[in-house]
């Protein structure tokens, strides 16, 4: 079947939009497609700074034939309806229409449209001008005399040219021909914009890809990556030193160049004073450069490797003075900031944030400081933190927001306040929470582990949470503008992962009565506890736990210990895995179906203790006294933080449960024996309780 073959060449597009960009040409060729019922083999996309490229495999040469049946009015019916009938059709008259019986509502037209298939290419000359006038870039200009007509096209960057082929590949393609705004489509592309700028005429993917290749192009991005990154390597291997790998700014440089050449320059050694965050930052962000280390001390040297787009006469000799020549007054001003930072201390930082605006309805940021010291101190005990350590490590945590490097590099936030801290004779603890305050940030992020660091972090977060929660600014839907989802998740990780015994419940009341605006102070914890739970699900769901087990835990009431809640759910569904667990599972839910079935026949609930008197048989006796047996261990074992114990006494209900469902009759035609066994069937529900709600697991 034929191929398609498929470039639109244009000046440079943003290399943050390349693969995206990649993936939407991709994506709407192929769905255009497949609703023309040309269902294709498949489809790869491709993107360089001067060129989207697609090509798709596989494409039938025709569409397939269509049959419909459409039907029409009554026989009979009214001539507009006929007409109106006819014309929707194409029949030229009613007697081409064939008559359909309905037993009930009379004999109707039908008409029977045959619509043969179209040729592919047919199709596809069609659909691409659409497609790239509607193509979804961020952002796009109009350029050019066309550019002040109405309806004119509009573009990421000037687009020169559209390649697009489509033939077997046995035999020469045929040009797919349509035009847009006057650029029509043929079968020629341009190579590297300096060392290759002539015309290449192409006729299929394979020999495109190769052409291009011979001028001096690079088509797929990762090989474009994985030539950046061996040759990074090799470059500094060779010179006894190690690249500092980063995946986001690889990404990137391999979308600045369409032939990447990676050569290595340096900067004077005494810019290595300044701290290795602060030089790679400078040499990435305004340079895209990859800086290099030492791997006997893990230390930065004054080198770095850049990329260039061209293979240069003099061996890139200039290309690299260029890039020393401008790293060099960038490094300068850092180190500028850096010192003169040091000059002044963190607390006197301080009162600059009386005039800074938190949130118009939560105050400043220093009451919002003063709030998380207050917490943090609160919370310290708990965790095993230093009281003093943590108040000081909280006064402190946001001060380097304040200062000129991070105003420069606000990706440094945190890390600069514990070397300003440090220099300055901070303890370490305290140091250390001016970074680790702010994680984690992501399920990725490391969580920390020093006690004051955890205090601060957690405080932060919760204050957040409760604050924003008190002006109801909840997260809804997909929107969540202060990334409340993520401090309940970081909040979860640093309790779960440091194994801590916090109640959340009472920290978030805590965090309520510290802010300045009126707070319902029942409704609103339990109501942040409620969205806790949501994010521990989510959690324990991602870890491959089911979220229906943390509903069964937390709908118990008085569930705001995570840590016992987790620990709980993990002794819960190893339960749920064993046999004991999935028939007791499957019994205790027959028992809450009948109860239900007759509390709402007899509009009564079933409470109380059975009558022993009413036992009729020895499956009643047997099972009120596992319940009372079930009742008495499970309850001690919870008691004692034993959830595998638990667990254990339950399964010894599981026999009783069985044997009464199979020889006790529930609904007994004497009343009160029935209403006695539906009040040993709400014992069942009840003795599970002790362990979670059975009625809220699915299964």
């Amino acid at each position: 079947m034929p191929d398609l073959l498929l470039e639109l060449f244009s000046e440079e597009i943003p290399a943050r939009m390349q693969a995206k960009a990649a993936d939407d040409l991709r994506r709407m060729v192929t769905d255009k497609l497949v609703a023309e019922g040309l269902v294709y083999e498949g489809a790869k996309a491709f993107a360089t700074p001067r060129r989207l490229a697609l090509t798709v495999r596989g494409i039938p040469a025709r569409q397939p034939d269509l049959k419909d049946e459409r039907r029409g009015p009554r026989v009979g019916g009214p001539e507009p309806a006929i007409q109106g009938f006819l014309k929707a059709t194409g029949l030229s008259s009613i007697s081409e229409a064939k008559i359909q019986t309905d037993p009930k509502k009379g004999d109707f037209y039908i008409a029977l449209i045959e619509k043969p298939g179209r040729a592919a290419i047919d199709v596809i000359a069609e659909m691409i001008p659409v497609i790239i006038r509607t193509f979804p870039w961020p952002k796009s200009m109009r350029w050019g005399a066309r550019s002040a007509k109405s309806g004119s096209l509009t573009w990421v960057r000037p687009l020169h040219a559209i390649t697009a082929t489509f033939g077997l590949e046995t035999e020469e393609p045929d040009v797919v021909k349509f035009s847009v705004d006057g650029i029509e489509t043929g079968q020629t592309t341009y190579g590297h914009r300096f060392m290759a700028p002539g015309a290449i005429s192409v006729r299929r993917f394979e020999d495109y890809e190769a052409k291009l290749k011979a001028a001096k192009v690079i088509l797929d991005p990762q090989a474009r990556k994985d030539i950046i990154l061996e040759d990074a390597k090799e470059l500094a291997f060779a010179q006894g030193l190690e690249l500092v790998e980063d995946q986001v700014l690889l990404d990137e440089v391999s979308g600045l160049v369409e032939w990447p050449v990676v050569m290595m320059g340096s900067f004077e050694k005494e810019f290595l004073s300044i701290p290795d965050e602060v030089i790679r930052a400078t040499i990435r962000n305004n340079q895209k450069c990859f800086v290099v280390r030492d791997p006997r001390t893990g230390k930065l040297t004054n080198k770095f490797v850049l990329t260039a787009n061209i293979e240069a006469p003099d061996g890139g000799k200039t290309i690299v003075a260029g890039n020393e020549r401008v790293i060099r007054p960038r490094l300068s001003d850092a180190k500028f900031f850096y010192e003169t930072d040091l000059k002044i201390k963190l607390e006197d930082r301080l009162p600059k944030f009386e005039q800074i605006v938190f949130h118009e309805k939560l105050g400043t940021q220093a009451a919002r400081i003063k709030r998380i010291e207050r917490l943090a101190a609160e919370i310290a005990p708990l965790v095993g933190a230093d009281v003093e350590k943590t108040r000081r490590a909280a006064l402190l945590a946001k001060a380097d927001l304040l200062t000129e490097v991070v105003g420069e590099f606000p990706e440094l936030q945190g890390l600069m306040g514990k070397y300003y801290a440090l220099a300055q004779g901070e303890d370490a603890s305290v140091a250390a929470a001016s970074e680790e305050h702010w994680k984690p940030q992501g399920p990725t992020d490391r969580v920390p582990t020093d006690p004051v660091s955890v205090a601060v972090a957690l405080a932060d977060k919760i204050d957040t949470l409760a604050g924003f929660w008190a002006i109801d600014e909840k997260p809804t839907g997909s929107k969540d503008p202060y990334a409340l989802r993520r401090a309940a998740l970081g909040a979860i990780r640093l309790i779960v992962e440091n194994t801590l015994r916090l109640p959340i419940l009472k920290a978030a009341k805590s965090a309520l009565l510290g802010l300045s605006v009126k707070t319902d102070a029942e409704t609103l914890p339990n109501d942040l506890l409620a969205f806790f739970a949501d994010r521990l699900k989510v959690q324990l769901r991602d870890q491959g736990a089911r979220h229906d087990l943390v509903d069964a835990v937390f709908s118990l009431g008085g569930q705001d210990d995570l840590l016992l809640v987790v620990r709980r759910v993990e002794a819960l569904g190893k339960f749920l895995d064993s046999d004991d667990g999935k028939n007791l599972l499957a019994g205790t839910k027959r028992a809450s179906n009948i109860l239900s079935i007759e509390e709402k026949k007899d509009k009564r609930t079933f409470d109380g203790a059975p009558d022993v008197a009413l036992y009729k048989l020895d499956e009643e006796k047997a099972l009120a006294k596992a319940i009372d047996q079930v009742k008495a261990e499970a309850s001690a074992a919870v008691a004692k933080e034993d959830f595998a114990a638990a667990m254990t006494a339950m399964a010894k209900l599981r026999p009783a449960v069985d044997a009464f469902f199979d020889k006790v009759k529930v609904n007994d035609d004497d009343p009160d024996v029935r209403e006695n066994r539906l009040k040993l069937l709400n014992e069942i529900r009840a003795a599970t309780r002790a362990v979670a709600d059975f009625s809220r697991i699915e299964g």
